[in-house]
């Protein structure tokens, strides 16, 4: 893997801003106006990209489900009617597009099938991530490598073999692995945020943590331990419908996330013992030689 990953305009990796990502996902509700309402919040916050799910739900729902009724804003309906709810079409991604550029925001997806890839394609985007979910399909790895763009791969509900096997797939795509435990929402002592360090020292490139737990601090604890990339799920109401709202953050946390970050990154500073211009009348008033 390459020490440092570049995503657009910004560069990922040790001693490089942290990269942020709040994920829409599918908190958006298939509502466009609710959608184009986050991407202001993450704007104004100083999110650098925002992140979307793109499937084709035919080929992804599984079929045993596909006419399992499920209760939705819409009414009840069948699973697989809710999911082509949830998905926007090619002029309301055009549109997603648009808004985004003009309010100075990346954006990018994770596709779950290679009928989404070719769909999101046509937009260039900045990258892909591959969801947790997907990282034992080695056809729709093996298809987005090929598009030698950068990725991100998500690692939860995966073994260690698993993990190097994906990796080791990647071939041609610059790479950056993201810790996660998969699940919504994650207990703090299930979230191993070690693995940070551990996934570094294997790997040697560019980490980063995608947390589905309620709270800030276990981010503020990754970028302590070197997570180049920070994602968080967001929403304008964690009490709003959908699987994903509760393990999500409101607009007022992901304004503390992004500001805490960067403070963050100033206090860790270099490692480098030095003595500050400021000790120095402190140094001559207190010290005896």
């Amino acid at each position: 893997m390459k020490r440092h990953v570049q995503i657009g305009n910004k560069c990922i990796g040790p001693g490089q801003p942290v990269y942020i990502v709040a994920e829409i996902g599918i908190n958006h509700n298939g509502d466009l106006s609710l959608t184009k309402k986050l991407i202001d919040v993450a704007a104004v916050a100083g999110i650098d990209a925002v992140k979307f799910q793109k499937r084709e739900p035919d080929i992804c729902v599984p079929e045993e489900q596909k006419g399992t009724m499920r209760d939705t804003p819409w009414g009840p309906m069948t699973y697989l009617e809710y999911r082509y709810k949830m998905e926007f079409d090619r002029s309301q991604y055009e549109e997603i597009d648009e808004y985004c550029r003009n309010k100075g925001v990346a954006w990018f997806t994770s596709c779950w099938d290679i009928s989404s890839v070719n769909f999101i394609e046509d937009f260039k985007p900045v990258c892909y991530k591959i969801a947790s979910a997907s990282l034992t399909d080695n056809e729709l790895i093996d298809y987005l490598d090929q598009k030698k763009r950068p990725i991100i791969l998500s690692t939860g509900m995966s073994t260690w073999e698993q993990i190097k096997q994906a990796v080791d797939r990647i071939k041609l795509s610059p790479l950056i692995i993201t810790h996660n435990t998969s699940t919504y929402p994650c207990p703090p002592k299930e979230l191993n945020l070690r693995m940070i360090q551990t996934l570094q020292r294997y790997f040697g490139g560019p980490v980063g943590y995608s947390g589905h737990e309620v709270g800030l601090q276990t981010s503020y604890a990754a970028v302590a331990l070197g997570a180049s990339l920070i994602e968080r799920h967001i929403t304008l109401d964690r009490h709003m419908w959908g699987s994903d709202q509760m393990a999500s953050v409101e607009s007022t946390g992901i304004f503390r996330l992004v500001r805490d970050i960067r403070i963050i990154e100033q206090a860790l500073g270099d490692g480098v013992k030095q003595v500050y211009e400021s000790e120095l009348p402190n140094m001559k008033k207190l010290r005896c030689n």
